[in-house]
């Protein structure tokens, strides 16, 4: 009877699963997803509770599993306390706690079962913990550059490339070797070191503003390395869950791909993120400035608003006062809506995080490929700390290293406001056209306090 309950409650969990990704790739319909995907954990888990060899072993066998709940908690709760602004380095840390998990499974079950395993066992094994090291000393660097414990821009030395895919390689060969003959516990060791060694490599020549494929692809690995545990424990569950996020983040980080402009195969071996500083001498050009007041009374005058938000306004904080600025705009019935970039941020739909948190209208966002042709009908594009998304120089310039990237056309609107601290050049390393232009303003200040600013002058009465 309670192998038909097991059973029964995975396979529920299954579908909630399913339905749980199906809900959560569109904004309407996310939150459903997100209580979808929770009810389909808990009735995973129960499940794994009630499986036979644990109840008949009464309460001693739930000891460690209650210890491990309690650490978890200890360990969770503060993290999902952690304010919208830190959710990639959230995202991060979860990916770097899973994999772990997986991995440590993995080296349990070869340690208690060696050299008693199958060959395709112990492939899977081998697999998992390849996958999971690697994937958790991963997830932890981009933590950190996240964090910006570690430095954002990318760190390269010579031979870079042989020396990872050398020690990629070994670990490879010493888990194929494994395959054939699993008792060499001291090579699994050697293998595990290699991988986490491997998962470090990986993500230090990679740049910050390149941190959206990073996380999805660190996803992508996270749920592989589930999904082969789940052939090592023969539980259906954990494979159907480990392919969806596998396959799901492996897609989103082709979608991130070509919304850079980035080779995948570059992705994949951590090539990628390398800054390509022009050289020679720069043309010294002259941008026009405005203040808090100059720019309310354009924005005041203004029946079309576009704001491109980027990363600056995450750093700043700025996305309550960004709701502020909307509620005054669309008071004075200006049409105000915001063009979201694919990559803008450090993760996948960090700019739909930050403006879902300040609760602006999920139907006033909208994505480039939608908000492009709106472009010229537009009287103000606001941009908030969006940079090399927004620099015309990708569509012309193919001396540029962010040429071919699709970016968003603010330089077709009529009136372009840039909020930004200074005139340095964003992760690409080059100046960004969009400035120099006659149509550009540059609003030179803190994103939270100049956009207080506009509000505050927006509200005072004429």
């Amino acid at each position: 009877m309670h192998e038909y309950t097991i059973q029964f409650f995975y396979a529920v969990a299954a579908v909630c699963f399913i339905l749980a990704l199906k809900w959560l790739s569109a904004v309407p319909t996310a939150r459903r997803g997100v209580i979808t995907g929770i009810l389909g954990m808990l009735l995973a888990v129960v499940g794994t509770l009630l499986k036979p060899e644990l109840l008949e072993r009464g309460f001693g066998a739930y000891q460690w599993i209650l210890v491990a709940f309690v650490v978890g908690t200890v360990i969770g709760v503060p993290m999902a306390l952690m304010p919208m602004t830190a959710v990639p380095q959230r995202t991060a840390l979860s990916h770097a706690f899973g994999a772990l998990a997986a991995a440590l499974v993995g080296a349990a079950h070869f340690f208690l079962e060696s050299p008693n395993l199958s060959k395709f066992t112990m492939g899977a094994l081998g697999l998992e913990v390849l996958l999971g090291f690697l994937t958790f000393t991963a997830s932890l660097m981009a933590f950190g550059k996240l964090q910006e414990l570690l430095p954002q821009r990318p760190i390269v030395f010579k031979f870079q490339n042989i020396v990872n895919l050398s020690i990629l390689s070994a670990a490879v060969l010493i888990a194929i070797f494994l395959i054939f003959d699993p008792g060499h516990k001291v090579l699994f060791l050697v293998m595990s070191a290699l991988a986490l060694t491997f998962g470090v490599l990986l993500i230090i020549p990679i740049g910050g503003a390149d941190m959206p494929t990073v996380i999805s692809l660190l996803n992508s690995y996270a749920g592989l390395a589930a999904a082969a545990m789940g052939f090592v424990l023969d539980n259906k569950l954990l494979i159907i869950a480990g392919s969806l996020d596998g396959s799901s983040g492996l897609i989103l980080s082709i979608i991130m791909c070509k919304a850079m402009n980035r080779s995948f195969t570059n992705v994949l071996f951590g090539g990628f993120g390398q800054l390509q500083v022009a050289t020679g001498q720069v043309e010294k050009r002259n941008v026009r400035s405005a203040s808090p007041e100059e720019a309310a009374e354009l924005l005041a005058t203004a029946t079309s608003v576009m704001v491109i938000p980027g990363y600056g306004m995450a750093v700043a904080q700025a996305q309550h006062k960004v709701r502020e600025l909307f509620d005054q705009l669309t008071k004075r019935g200006i049409t105000v809506r915001f063009a979201i970039h694919p990559v803008a941020g450090r993760m996948p739909g960090h700019m739909n995080v930050l403006l879902a948190e300040a609760d602006i209208p999920y139907d006033k966002l909208m994505e480039m490929d939608d908000a492009n042709p709106e472009m010229p009908q537009v009287d103000v594009a606001l941009v908030i700390g969006a940079n090399d998304v927004t620099n015309p120089a990708a569509r012309h310039d193919k001396n540029s290293p962010i040429y071919g990237m699709p970016i968003i056309d603010t330089d077709k609107a009529r009136t372009v406001m840039v909020i930004k601290r200074s005139m340095n050049p964003g992760f690409a390393g080059i100046e960004n056209e969009l400035y120099f232009m006659p149509q550009a303003l540059m609003l030179f200040g803190d994103a939270k306090s100049f956009v207080g600013e506009i509000v505050k002058s927006l509200a005072s009465p004429s």
